[in-house]
């Protein structure tokens, strides 16, 4: 007869993700309850401007006016009810697991320094002047990008209709997730709804989530081979 041991190492908590939740919920509602004069102003003021951030040239005078900042701020910024719901779905959908294998702090720095990396590079895809970025979409595809490095194996739930019944199948992972970044790819030059939504926004935040995933995880290789002597 085989007994399983209990490990004594405590499982650690997952605040970054519910925090986050938090945040971009509570972001948006205070932004709702303002007039609606008050809610442009705050989008110009909080938002990304894709004028003010390609001058690579001149990176200090963009951190001395908060330009920079901007790139954090405009993640807490959404248009509407429908934008933000989306990116909350896939921040619980995504964040948690990830969260679980990384940590709190990790998931965190990911979803903030992804987001920050997502939205220069659409403020710089961009090109036009002024357009203002906003939305963490890029910080969720930094997201769904470290799902993918974490879980290669994994399996997502989707619901297929099937004529008058809706039938719950679960898909590879790599294979979903393929078909959204190719379908990213595709939309950023020939999408619907051109120009409003950053789909550069997404493939950037996608690119950066893998690459710190697979940092990250040789980093806590390391350290459990170290705990245990090997």
């Amino acid at each position: 007869m085989f007994v399983a041991i209990p490990s004594r190492e405590r499982p650690r908590p997952r605040w970054a993700t519910p925090l986050l939740f938090a945040a971009l919920w509570l972001c948006f509602i205070a932004m709702e309850l303002l007039p609606e004069t008050e809610q442009r102003r705050l989008a110009l003021d909080w938002g990304a401007l894709s004028g003010g951030l390609t001058e690579p040239h001149d990176w200090l005078r963009q951190l001395r006016d908060g330009s920079m900042l901007r790139l954090f701020s405009a993640l807490f910024l959404h248009a509407d009810w429908a934008h933000l719901l989306g990116n909350l779905v896939f921040l619980l959908i995504f964040g948690l697991p990830a969260e679980r294998a990384m940590g709190p702090w990790r998931l965190l720095g990911l979803f903030l320094l992804g987001g920050a990396v997502a939205n220069l590079a659409a403020a710089i895809a961009i090109g036009t002047p002024d357009r203002l970025i906003i939305g963490a979409s890029g910080a969720v595809s930094a997201l769904i990008g470290a799902y993918l490095a974490l879980f290669p194996g994994a399996k997502l739930g989707v619901v297929v209709p099937l004529g008058l019944f809706l039938q719950f199948v679960k898909v590879p992972a790599p294979l979903l997730i393929g078909v959204w970044a190719l379908l990213q790819l595709v939309f950023t030059f020939i999408g619907p709804a051109f120009g409003a939504v950053a789909w550069s926004a997404h493939l950037a935040g996608f690119a950066f989530g893998g690459a710190f995933a697979l940092i990250a995880r040789a980093g806590i290789a390391r350290r459990l081979r170290r705990r245990r002597g090997y």
